[in-house]
């Protein structure tokens, strides 16, 4: 069996980071020019309030501050998946019909989970997702990611998508995330709308191959990555894989020595946002890392680092 071959949305939907002042206060007008940047290089669509957003340190108010903003400000010129994860039910519900009715196009879910400790099984699981689908009209993403530490088969992903309306896009960070992608598409056909890329698109080729259809990574360099799932879609492989093997570098240090801050930092460097800083507790990044991101980044030569100057 096969994904739907007609999927509402794919391309590359990169994570929109917050940017913060000096002292951790949102900067909604580096947070607005950051997404024209995004839109700019190329992004189909955009993903806001994920982890690489740090949504983990942003108040409820701040979520919804955020979540107006940004939908106010790209107006429609890309859809916009908003992510409304939580450990309750009824709030990630109440959290995702609040996104549908500032326009969101998608809500991008993770499993309950809280700390090391406080998972629940798959029934409650089933029932979790159950119930985000009843609230919205929208497609619901479930983030298949390690950080979750949340065991999701193929088959139960499958399962859902198969029964839960509005669960129809996966995005798999896991291990073996191909093999995964594949098992998924055979079990689920048609009901698997959406099979994604994540992590940062260290694995897009491997998942490309094995039927994925969209890529969510970091924001600072969506031109890049266009590159590599354009000339895939249309039918150009080995095109595909010499824009992969060119991109792959900044690829890999955004994804194993920087992490979230990686698209902060470039932006920064590159005039489309005041501050790189994280918000308190999380450490600034390294000086001779960032040198080391710059300097990589800089022999691809991205609309980022020349957008703002």
């Amino acid at each position: 069996m096969q994904a739907n071959i007609a999927p509402r949305f794919k391309g590359v939907f990169p994570v929109v980071p917050t940017p913060f002042t000096q002292s951790g206060e949102l900067d909604l007008p580096s947070q607005r020019r950051c997404v024209d940047f995004m839109i700019d290089a190329g992004s189909n669509g955009l993903c806001i309030l994920a982890n690489f957003s740090e949504q983990f340190v942003l108040s409820d108010s701040e979520r919804e501050t955020l979540t107006r903003t940004i939908l106010e400000h790209v107006a429609g010129r890309v859809p916009v998946i908003v992510t409304t994860s939580h450990f309750s039910t009824r709030i990630c519900a109440q959290r995702s019909r609040q996104a549908q009715d500032m326009g969101a196009a998608m809500v991008m879910v993770m499993p309950p989970y809280h700390g090391a400790t406080f998972r629940v099984p798959e029934e409650q699981i089933y029932g979790f997702y159950a119930g985000v689908s009843q609230a919205i009209d929208i497609p619901i993403m479930i983030q298949d990611a390690p950080a979750s530490g949340t065991p999701l088969s193929a088959a139960f992903l499958a399962r859902m998508a198969r029964e839960i309306a509005q669960v129809s896009y996966f995005k798999i960070e896991t291990a073996g995330a191909a093999a995964k992608l594949r098992e998924l598409i055979h079990l689920g056909g048609e009901a698997v709308e959406g099979p994604w890329d994540g992590e940062e698109a260290i694995t897009l080729m491997p998942d490309l191959d094995a039927g994925a259809s969209g890529a969510m990574t970091g924001g600072a360099y969506p031109d890049g990555i266009r590159m590599i799932v354009d000339a895939y879609a249309a039918g150009r492989r080995e095109e595909a894989v010499s824009a992969y093997q060119q991109w792959l570098p900044l690829i890999n240090y955004e994804n194993r020595q920087c992490g979230l801050l990686a698209a902060k930092a470039l932006m920064q460097e590159g005039g489309v946002i005041a501050c790189e800083a994280p918000r308190h507790p999380l450490p600034a990044m390294h000086a001779a890392t960032r040198a080391g991101l710059l300097e990589t980044a800089r022999r691809l030569n991205p609309l980022v680092l020349r957008w703002g100057r």
